[in-house]
């Protein structure tokens, strides 16, 4: 429990609009792995009562605010309204939560608005990274007005966290901003006894994500089975052409969605999982790999070398012929067995969210007596 004395409790808001269909399976609605990190550390320091935890979500048409798993879940902006409506619905449900610590992740307009909220209000702005891309200049370089608010809102942030180390070291070196390297954490449980069966791929359809290369795959394997869930990302013009390929593949299974409640039990039942993005940071999807004992296969993202230290998978150098070979390699002899008890090994080590809050609380803590 956080050391608050009588004090009262730390008041913590997290902001991740697209998040509420994991506070609500019910709904429908696309989300990714930043709103999967918010989730769940919102949802295990909620359990804490030395903090009081607040989660400012998009309009679902829900209730102004709710009480979901011990956090207080505000509704702000609607998607289908225009920039000024949703700065201003943002702005409020933002004084609505009426925190000591503003925390979110990933770059978007949201970004500065909250930053210069921390700063009107004199609250603490927290930031953490979702991708490589936002500590090494890509972002910047592709988004050269954004890019100049969102460097002003990290360095006016009291503390920035990251995923790995490459990403702390490139965030020094582009932006002069110190960070903190913290894992993303998930809750863990048993790992149920079941046939490894399949072939998975897990994501959005985002461009970065390269899924039309899974379907590349399946088709060089006409002998294995494969599983994709993929989910249209925003924006995607593409989505119904790739879908209607990957229907076309007879040993390829499509799931467009698969609520998140009832995801592991597909990693469960796979045999390896495949990623095939450009970059990413440190996939979500990753840890539900290995929490599943899972092994996987990744065409380019490997944060800080973890596949081959902790032998729990391989990482192609981003060529398509040795996501081939490192398939070959992992289906041959049932390697794939010991690789995943490999990787459930080494999520539990660094990545069970309950070991992981503990440094939340230290942080929120020291910040808000400074």
């Amino acid at each position: 429990m956080a050391d608050t004395g009588d004090k009262r409790p730390i008041r913590v808001c997290f902001i991740a609009p697209k998040a509420y269909p994991l506070f609500n399976p019910a709904v429908q609605g696309v989300f990714g792995g930043a709103e999967t990190d918010l989730y769940m550390l919102s949802t295990e320091l909620a359990k804490d009562s030395g903090f009081q935890v607040s989660f400012i979500v998009a309009d679902y048409g829900q209730n102004s605010s709710e009480i979901i798993e011990g956090v207080r879940v505000i509704r702000s902006l609607d998607f289908s309204k225009c920039a000024l409506s949703s700065a201003l619905r943002l702005w409020r449900a933002m004084r609505s939560a009426d925190a000591d610590i503003y925390m979110l992740k990933t770059p978007s307009p949201g970004v500065p608005l909250t930053a210069a909220f921390c700063r009107v209000r004199r609250r603490i702005l927290v930031y953490r990274t979702a991708s490589s891309r936002e500590c090494d200049g890509t972002y910047l370089k592709e988004h050269p007005v954004l890019g100049k608010a969102f460097g002003w809102s990290l360095k006016l942030a009291k503390m920035v966290s990251v995923q790995n180390s490459t990403d702390r070291d490139d965030l020094a070196g582009t932006m002069g901003v110190e960070a903190m390297v913290i894992p993303n954490g998930h809750r863990l449980g048993p790992v149920a006894d079941v046939n490894r069966q399949n072939v998975l791929w897990v994501g959005r359809s985002a461009a970065i994500k390269r899924p039309e290369l899974f379907i590349d795959l399946a088709e060089k394997y006409p002998e294995e089975q494969f599983v994709m869930i993929c989910q249209a990302a925003t924006g995607d013009n593409n989505f119904d052409r790739l879908v209607s390929r990957a229907l076309s593949v007879p040993n390829l299974e499509f799931h467009e969605r698969i609520a998140f409640n009832e995801i592991d039990a597909y990693f469960q039942r796979a045999k390896v999982f495949v990623n095939t993005s450009d970059s990413e940071g440190f996939p979500n999807t990753f840890i539900q790999a290995c929490k599943a004992a899972t092994c996987i296969l990744s065409l380019n993202v490997n944060p800080d070398n973890f596949l081959a230290e902790y032998s729990c998978g391989l990482s192609c150098d981003g060529s398509f012929q040795s996501l081939e070979k490192g398939l070959d390699f992992i289906l041959a002899r049932d390697r794939y067995i010991e690789l995943g008890q490999n990787g459930l090994g080494y999520v539990r080590d660094f990545h069970d969210v309950a070991k992981i809050i503990p440094r939340y609380k230290e942080a929120f803590s020291r910040l808000i007596s400074h």
